[in-house]
């Protein structure tokens, strides 16, 4: 049996949750068929023809092949080296050495040759840009919204070091929902985003909906980390509190040895517990599941805007 040979790693805060780090093994529930398809093959083709990158290669995630063979993937922008070293991100981190101002026309033209109704763009950390990349996300938008003026639009974007002006910028570019995903609990934070601030990463959120009512806000958060239920739910509590209307909750998957261990796996039952409790917090949507990321199902994560009012 191949286990997990990783430091042992305490994040419990009392003797009661004092977990040790699973064998590499994965349950049934978190098991998928290795990716394949017609279409997957042919987004693959394009993606390599534009030279872009996305989210689902370079963070491996488990649904690849589900989304690819449905025809949706998640753009990553900004290049593929990311400034920040996140105890469980698989994107490569070091110092990025170009800043790709073409990449918005590439991305939108992607976008129309893959037919797409709903795009989701992420990017890297680039702490090194004055605007953290923010001019690149707003160029993204626009060039859809050119090329494609009834496909949704989702940005997944970083903190931009709590740049106001960055984070205007992309607002000013109208997409339909932003997200930034606050990934833990506080108190796990040193361990897992250490160059981030959970307090930061909540205004940026609650600032996105006072620049603009009328886009939605998205925040997530992975599980298996350490975490306690009680803790989970109050980052619940928080996100609410910050005008957050739509959740994801996933379970984390190590990348690598390198990365930090999974303390537990959450079962299917357990997330939907947690979905329900999110939902009588007054969250729009939410998506929970062993499976479940960022952009998993994000076509169908937009609420009815006569709804909203």
């Amino acid at each position: 049996m191949v286990r997990d040979t990783a430091p042992l790693k305490f994040y419990g805060r009392s003797a009661r949750n004092a977990h040790v780090p699973l064998d590499s093994r994965r349950p049934d529930w978190l098991r998928v068929r290795l990716p394949g398809g017609p279409n997957y093959g042919e987004l693959k083709g394009i993606m390599r023809g534009l030279d872009l990158h996305t989210v689902c290669e370079e963070a491996h995630c488990p649904n690849i092949g589900e989304c690819w063979e449905a025809r949706t993937a998640t753009f990553m922008i900004l290049g593929d080296t990311c400034t920040r070293a996140c105890g469980f991100c698989a994107v490569k981190t070091g110092r990025p050495t170009v800043l790709d101002l073409g990449e918005p026309v590439r991305v939108a033209e992607a976008v129309e040759r893959m037919g797409l109704k709903h795009a989701v763009i992420t990017s890297v950390n680039r702490d090194e840009l004055e605007d953290g990349g923010a001019g690149v996300f707003a160029g993204t938008i626009r060039q859809i919204r050119r090329r494609l003026p009834e496909c949704g639009i989702e940005v997944l974007i970083p903190d931009f070091e709590g740049n106001l002006e960055a984070l205007a910028a992309v607002m000013r570019a109208r997409p339909d929902i932003l997200n930034h995903n606050v990934e833990t609990v506080p108190r796990l934070y040193p361990q897992v985003r250490p160059k981030a601030r959970y307090q930061r990463s909540l205004e940026v959120l609650q600032r996105a909906k006072r620049l603009d009512a009328t886009v939605f806000t998205k925040s997530g958060i992975m599980l298996g980390l350490g975490e306690e239920e009680d803790e989970v739910l109050q980052v619940f509590s928080d996100l609410r509190a910050h005008d957050v209307e739509i959740l994801t909750v996933g379970q984390y998957l190590r990348p690598s040895l390198r990365h930090l261990p999974i303390v537990r796996y959450w079962k299917p039952d357990e997330f939907a517990g947690l979905k329900l409790k999110a939902l009588r917090l007054g969250f729009r949507h939410v998506e929970a599941g062993p499976l479940v990321r960022s952009s998993y199902h994000a076509a169908n994560q937009v609420p009815d805007r006569a709804a909203a009012g």
